[in-house]
């Protein structure tokens, strides 16, 4: 009878044991996701050759809590959807991506260089592109967020002039037909500029005197790459679009702008 008892508690025990949720371990409770940046030159790390050049995308780490959010810059200088896709780079960051991460789709900057063959896009491949790139991140369980490419600096008599004709305009009639979050970052930084004017911002910019920086011994007036000061406007822009949008990686946010420069 003893024997028999036991046996049967036993049962009870196994039963109750597969009946009960098991909580995973904490380091796999508590993984990041990952958010991949897939784009151009605004937003790519830079090499030390090219300082002090600054992409958004180096950032914007930083803008997230402590533990939260790894950013996987896949972004590289001189790209367009075409060559990213051409050069492999875009299946290379599909084949890494994971249910539940996230990827930033920012190009248009060069898609739309028509003086330079290599790398344009004539504007219905740009779509078709673009579309391709929500449907390979959806089939992957992840969340494409879609973000129309960042002003340049082009001012006249005072009045910021637009700079990508047709494509923004692509980006966000994408994001509206398919129902895909998208940061209108083109929107966000035109504000930014005209708030600080056609003086004030080219401290944003690459505009270095003779002599102010090694790497640019004769001086430099890029208006379209990044300083440090400029490429952290863009990442709280960048941050504070996502934090409209609700996701759940808006709510892994810091409360408030900041960061530290790239090494």
């Amino acid at each position: 009878m003893h024997k028999l008892i036991t046996i049967a508690c036993l049962f009870l025990s196994l039963a109750a044991r597969a009946e009960s949720p098991v909580s995973p371990p904490a380091d796999v409770a508590e993984q990041p996701v990952t958010l991949f940046l897939a784009g151009d030159s605004t937003i790519a790390e830079k090499l030390a050759s090219k300082r002090p050049e600054t992409g958004w995308g180096e950032y914007l780490g930083v803008q997230f809590l402590p533990g939260k959010v790894v950013v996987d810059n896949r972004a590289r200088n001189g790209r367009s959807t075409r060559t990213f896709i051409e050069e492999g780079r875009w299946q290379a960051l599909i084949d890494y991506i994971r249910p539940g991460d996230y990827v930033f789709i920012q190009f248009g900057h060069n898609d739309g260089s028509v003086q330079k063959k290599d790398r344009y896009t004539p504007p219905a491949d740009y779509r078709r592109n673009l579309e391709r790139f929500v449907a390979d991140v959806h089939a992957r369980k992840a969340t494409p967020i879609l973000l129309t490419p960042v002003a340049r600096r082009k001012f006249d008599d005072g009045q910021l002039l637009p700079s990508h004709g047709e494509y923004p305009q692509i980006v966000r009639a994408i994001a509206r037909e398919q129902n895909v979050a998208l940061i209108d970052l083109l929107a966000r930084s035109e504000t930014i500029l005209r708030t600080a004017g056609d003086d004030g911002s080219k401290p944003m910019f690459l505009w270095l005197a003779p002599g102010e920086h090694p790497n640019y011994p004769a001086g430099l007036e890029d208006n379209t790459h990044f300083s440090p000061i400029g490429a952290q406007r863009m990442a709280e822009a960048v941050a504070d679009g996502l934090r409209q949008l609700d996701l759940p990686l808006s709510a892994a946010l810091q409360p408030e702008a900041g960061g530290m420069p790239p090494k």
